[in-house]
């Protein structure tokens, strides 16, 4: 049995100017041929199916072709996405025939050549491989689904929680990819778009609407006649042409009851609209104030409008802002994206004072720079780090800049690790002593979970804010909710 494997993952913010290149790939680990069988392991969705398929009675043979997974980001450039696709495409023609396709996708990215880059991908691949083929594709469960997506791919198998873990979303789809192989399994799917855009303040699966909706997916897994029930509330600021939430059923052999369930999940998503919309967002200046009065550390500031897991820049100054006009008690960890400021620290040095004009450069619509003085703590040129099943990533340049209580880290670019505690402990910071940390992001908090007190949802703007009628819709589809007052999904 011969199967090929492949990814090209990247999360697309339309409304964020940043356009994604191939660097964003390259800084996070751009493999192909047999060099992708020995870096995945243990990482990301390729990870969890190479467990799966190596502990076959009698394993497969696996056709490594690409794998390319950026940070979330702008629209792709043609030049990224098209030898992306080319390398994908040649390696399937130059190594087949293979029994099926594992292809990892993330299934909300968006390029200047189309804006339904996965269904383009599958679209090409089914014209390699022919119709038949089994292709399983496991998602990130912020997809965009779209009608290419749900004609052409065997199965679409979604994250179960949010914060996501690709590692076992690989594993369920790779257990279903040999379930279909050995003739056990004849899935039927069915998939209902749902004219639906909320934020991201209630995206968490541990609580409120989301776990109810996400709950009710569960339970219906446990008929043994269902496959796989996968939710999709899209990633909130993708301004595409089939945008809007979604959720795919798949049962065994039985279009029917995928259909009806297919039902009952786009009406239970509709019946929550309103209450995916509440939030307890708190204004910058206050969220400050309530941080540096909690009796005991650490507090975690969630920059919702510069989620830079969501495609936003990193560099917004609005809550720096706000922490240098408050006389604060303790320390406040602070990631920026500014390369000018990276290398002026360098050419500095340590121990030096440095005025800067800081952030606000990327994203000049919702930010402005700040001046500030600063004493340079650290330097770092560039490391890379093992993130967990997120594998490799490369962190750059980077330095530490003290301005009174706020200790900021700068970075030459953007990266993952921007959310992370080695941002801070690579420059030898101290994170438990921090009061409070700023983390780009509104959903994955994960990282700083065993020092974590308390959480305040900041009400910044940027590219990623949660006010969503703040931005000029130009393509999704209408009407949709709540853009367009509506009575029903359907």
């Amino acid at each position: 049995m011969r199967i090929a494997i492949a990814e090209i993952a990247q999360e697309t913010a339309t409304f964020s100017s940043l356009k994604t290149e191939m660097s964003a790939f390259e800084g996070n680990g751009l493999y192909f041929g047999n060099e992708l069988l020995e870096k995945i392991q243990g990482t990301g969705p390729l990870g969890g199916f190479f467990e799966i398929a190596t502990g076959q009675p009698k394993p497969p043979e696996l056709i490594p072709i690409v794998r390319g997974w950026a940070s979330a980001g702008g629209v792709m450039s043609a030049e990224t996405i098209r030898p992306l696709v080319s390398r994908l495409t040649t390696g399937l023609k130059e190594n087949g025939p293979f029994d099926a396709v594992f292809l990892s996708l993330h299934g909300a990215a968006s390029s200047e050549i189309d804006d339904d880059v996965e269904g383009m991908i599958l679209e090409k691949v089914r014209e390699i491989v022919g119709p038949d083929l089994p292709v399983v594709v496991p998602l990130d469960h912020h997809a965009n689904v779209t009608e290419r997506m749900a004609k052409l791919a065997t199965v679409l198998i979604g994250h179960e929680t949010q914060p996501h873990h690709p590692y076992e979303t690989g594993k369920k789809a790779a257990k279903v990819m040999f379930q279909i192989l050995s003739g056990e399994l004849i899935p039927q799917l069915a998939w209902r778009k749902i004219p639906m855009l909320t934020p991201q303040d209630q995206f968490l699966t541990s609580q409120g609407p989301m776990k109810e909706w996400f709950d009710l997916a569960r339970q219906m897994e446990q008929n043994p006649e269902v496959i796989d029930v996968s939710p999709y509330p899209m990633q909130p600021w993708l301004d595409v042409a089939e945008g809007g939430w979604a959720v795919v059923v798949h049962t065994n052999g039985n279009p029917d009851l995928a259909e009806q369930l297919a039902d009952e999940m786009a009406q239970k998503a509709w019946d929550l609209r309103d209450q995916f919309w509440q939030s307890e967002r708190v204004a910058p200046k206050e969220a400050v104030r309530q941080a540096d009065q909690f009796e005991e550390g650490l507090v975690l500031l969630s920059d919702t409008g510069d989620s830079v897991y969501g495609g936003a820049p990193g560099d917004s100054t609005c809550i720096l802002k706000s922490l240098i006009a408050e006389n604060l008690v303790g320390p406040a960890l602070v990631p920026m994206v500014d390369p000018e400021v990276v290398q002026q620290a360098l050419e500095a040095g340590v121990s030096s004072k440095i005025t800067v004009s800081i952030g606000g450069k990327q994203d000049s619509v919702f930010s402005t720079p700040v001046e500030i003085t600063a004493k340079v703590q650290a330097v770092s040129k560039g490391v890379t780090v093992i993130l967990g099943e997120r594998g490799p990533c490369e962190i750059g340049p980077a330095v530490w800049l003290q301005v009174g209580p706020i200790q900021l880290v700068v970075l030459a670019r953007r990266t993952f690790a921007i959310n992370h505690p080695v941002l801070y402990t690579h420059l030898g910071m101290d994170v438990e002593s921090a009061k409070m940390v700023v983390l780009k992001t509104a959903s994955n908090f994960q990282f700083f979970e065993r020092w974590r007190k308390s959480m305040i949802r900041v009400d910044s703007p940027g590219v990623t804010q949660s006010n969503l009628r703040a931005f000029d819709w130009k393509h999704v589809p209408r009407p949709i909710y709540p853009l367009d007052e509506m009575n029903n999904w359907n």
